[in-house]
């Protein structure tokens, strides 16, 4: 590969590994104080060693995140010196809110872990409140980044660099509000997933583990609550990519000749050659309805825009039908659920519905994965659209390829040592093993 390449590879490896553990960053929180508000209105103590254990899991967490995001603040530096170089004092606020949050989130999960007997209970659910709107505050500003590399505002662009500089307007770019809630539904999406398949899993196996059936009450209202907000919110981003990035989501949807009237497309291998989409199923008017709710709007396609500002639009189309056809799927089985939570005023408990859960569980990290590599795919050649192309902004040294393999193996070992830890929280919760809350007798003091 050529440095550039690697150079991409390399940011796309660091960004991959560290979105999936700080969204459950982001999450886990949550989670951890919906348990404890159970457990002190029941005085139940299965719902308190579950806030114990999202607790250890989210400083688990928090950790991991904090060595790959540090990886991730030297690689913009590296790796991208352009970029931040000219930059920098443009985007740069939102970095430093990011690291404010990030202590905050720090010192609160500090009282939260270790203050449980020491402070009183109303500052001690205070600080799990606070872990979780920090977290939140994190995802959101470094998105306001991302929302900016995308639609960049907030300066005049000149041959020696932006000048009129606006730091604010800069922080807060066109569709920042789409895009931060997307990011941060989807947060909460991937990890109430995660967490309702983990004992979907349990349940399965262990069908009278009361534990497992409270932590599954839990996690599911948070799950069926995203799983359908989210396609309302995506709707709202799409729209606002259509106006402000069309050949953005001309290379989503695979559409190459402009037209009134556009069909969406379902499926299909956009072929960029014949500019056709084989084995796509098309829906009369669709896109143009979705984009622009217009029947008759007209939708610009590829061949508008100079091929050498094109996306690579294969893996754009493909990453963004994985995204919608996840993000259906979970909805679909949120709606189910709700119907059921409605008519029998209780969360499903039958094998097929567990069963289904547990299917589920993983489809909210595939979808975070998928629309993250379609904003970044999306934007290509650019590292901020329209004026900094991505291959003026990497850096000159070469010899990549080490820098690469090397922080491979370690995420590789991140991964694996996160794995291993978090299954360790679950198994200490499985029936007869020490430790677990029996039959939900124990009282919050």
């Amino acid at each position: 590969m050529t440095d550039l390449l690697y150079a991409r590879a390399q940011m796309g490896l660091s960004l991959a590994f560290h979105i999936v553990f700080a969204a459950a960053g982001v999450a886990l929180p949550v989670l951890m104080v919906l348990s404890d508000l159970k457990a002190r209105r029941t005085g139940d103590g299965d719902y308190r060693l579950l806030s114990q254990k999202l607790a250890k899991g989210t400083a688990i967490l928090f950790a991991v995140g904090a060595v790959s995001g540090t990886v991730l603040s030297f690689e913009l530096g590296l790796l991208w010196p352009e970029f931040m170089g000219q930059y920098g004092e443009v985007i740069g606020l939102p970095f430093s809110l990011e690291g404010v949050a990030f202590f905050t989130e720090a010192i609160f999960l500090g009282i939260y872990l270790y203050g449980r007997e020491r402070v009183s209970p109303g500052l001690h659910l205070f600080s799990g409140v606070m872990v979780a709107v920090s977290g939140a505050a994190s995802a959101f500003f470094v998105t306001l980044v991302n929302t900016f590399m995308n639609n960049p505002s907030g300066f005049t662009p000149g041959p020696g660099g932006p000048t009129d500089v606006q730091p604010l307007v800069a922080m807060f770019s066109p569709g920042w509000q789409y895009q931060t809630a997307h990011v941060l539904l989807s947060c909460y999406q991937a990890s109430a997933f995660a967490m309702a398949g983990i004992h979907a899993f349990v349940l399965l196996r262990h069908p009278g583990a009361d534990f497992h059936r409270k932590a599954l009450s839990v996690a599911l209202p948070l799950a069926c609550l995203t799983a359908l907000l989210q396609p309302v919110v995506g709707d709202f981003s799409a729209k606002h990519v259509a106006k402000a990035q069309p050949v953005k989501l001309a290379a989503m949807e695979g559409h190459f000749e402009t037209e009134r009237g556009a069909p969406l497309l379902v499926g299909g291998l956009p072929d960029v050659e014949t500019g056709t989409v084989p084995y796509g199923l098309e829906i009369p008017k669709g896109l143009s309805i979705l984009a622009f709710a217009d029947p008759d709007a007209e939708v610009k396609g590829l061949n508008d825009f100079p091929r050498d500002e094109w996306p690579p639009v294969a893996k754009v189309h493909l990453s963004f039908q994985v995204m919608v056809g996840t993000g259906s799927l979970m909805a679909l089985l949120a709606l189910v659920t709700l119907a059921h939570r409605w008519r029998k005023k209780a969360w499903p408990d039958g094998r097929r519905m567990t069963w289904a859960w547990l299917l589920a569980g993983p489809l909210g990290v595939v979808a975070l994965e998928a629309g993250w590599l379609v904003t970044e795919w999306g934007r290509q050649p650019w590292i901020v659209r329209g004026i900094m192309r991505t291959g003026t902004a990497v850096t000159p040294v070469p010899h990549l390829a080490a820098p690469f393999w090397t922080f491979t193996a370690v995420y590789l070992f991140l991964g694996v040592t996160v794995v291993f830890l978090m299954v360790r929280q679950v198994a200490g919760t499985l029936p007869g093993r020490p430790g677990l809350a029996s039959g939900g007798g124990a009282h919050v003091h």
